[in-house]
């Protein structure tokens, strides 16, 4: 730690095109940081790609806070990935993810903190009401955690995002999980010792747009689905059976009207029927074993999950994770 005989307080901001909302971010952590007894904060933010002003932001907040500690990553490699190399380059003793719109309130940290003092290893933040989103952004997050938390081994607490503190010896375990495809609060969830969250409410975005329209809504959550389950490999084996039992039902149903009955049995129709349902299962299957596939395939080729362009205010100047 910077500052010797006082706890350090990693906080880790992934940031993509944020550049009029890391000032005002950066001023709360520093009124939360006067609450912290005992206490030093350091801020990691992690430019992942931005393509407005948000570095030349951060340069700036650097020059006039030297505890601001900037990771400017080559590319954008994602939130996850983003999240994962400010967690790398944390030297605290608890380590907080937030993001930086705002929505999630920094002042939370000081719960949070008293909690790891107490004895838990992961305080995460329980959104017990989402402020300014879509009725349909809402229905769709909570059945994807209901979802997920329905057909994976793994408990992860429902409601909740990536904002939380972590304490020291669990991010070193963290940080020994190396698949690419990452589900950070799964990860969490899946590491144990002792949990517990804290309620709040979660606020509109200070400003500009979100950056997880559907199409990354939909990524995001079909990653952590194939992260933690195998229920859709065994959905594809049902489906399977089902097509076979449809169709002994069908020979069945077809041999009693040839046999018993003087009844004409039209064949175009129901022919086509049972081509398309029968494709349309095969389809379905092979996507299903592709998704699984191509995760392999990135595990297998073994790069880096990101690249470092830059590091300003760190000892360690490690380039890649």
């Amino acid at each position: 730690a910077d500052r010797p005989g006082r706890q350090l307080v990693s906080v880790v901001v992934p940031v993509f095109n944020e550049e009029d909302n890391v000032g005002p971010l950066h001023q709360r952590l520093r009124k939360v940081e006067a609450s912290l007894e005992g206490a030093a904060m350091e801020i990691i933010f992690v430019d992942d790609g931005s393509r407005d002003g948000t570095y030349e932001r951060l340069r700036a907040l650097r020059r006039d806070d030297d505890q601001v500690r900037i990771v400017k990553l080559s590319r954008n490699f994602g939130h996850q990935a983003a999240v994962t190399a400010g967690v790398d380059s944390a030297a605290g003793d608890a380590v907080v993810l937030i993001d930086a719109d705002l929505q999630d309130p920094p002042e939370l940290i000081v719960e949070m903190v008293r909690k790891w003092r107490e004895g838990y290893d992961v305080v995460f933040a329980v959104r017990a009401r989402r402020e300014g989103e879509s009725p349909f952004k809402l229905w769709t997050a909570s059945l994807f955690y209901r979802l997920i938390r329905r057909i994976t081994q793994v408990e992860i607490p429902l409601d909740t995002g990536d904002f939380r503190l972590m304490s020291r010896r669990l991010v070193d375990d963290l940080l020994r999980l190396g698949e690419r495809h990452r589900f950070i609060r799964g990860l969490v969830a899946w590491l144990g010792y002792r949990q517990i969250g804290v309620e709040y409410v979660r606020e509109q975005r200070l400003s500009g747009e979100t950056k997880y329209p559907l199409r990354r809504m939909l990524k995001f959550a079909v990653d952590g689905i194939t992260s933690f389950s195998f229920v859709p490999l065994q959905l594809a084996t049902w489906l399977g059976f089902l097509a076979a039992s449809s169709a002994f039902v069908g020979v069945g149903v077809v041999l009693y009207y040839r046999l018993f009955t003087d009844i004409p049995l039209p064949g175009w129709a129901s022919v086509m029927i049972s081509l398309l349902f029968l494709g349309g299962v095969q389809l379905m299957t092979l996507g299903l074993i592709g998704e699984y596939i191509g995760r392999i395939y990135d595990e297998v080729k073994a790069r880096p999950l990101y690249i470092v362009e830059e590091k300003h205010g760190f000892v360690n100047t490690r380039a890649s994770g």
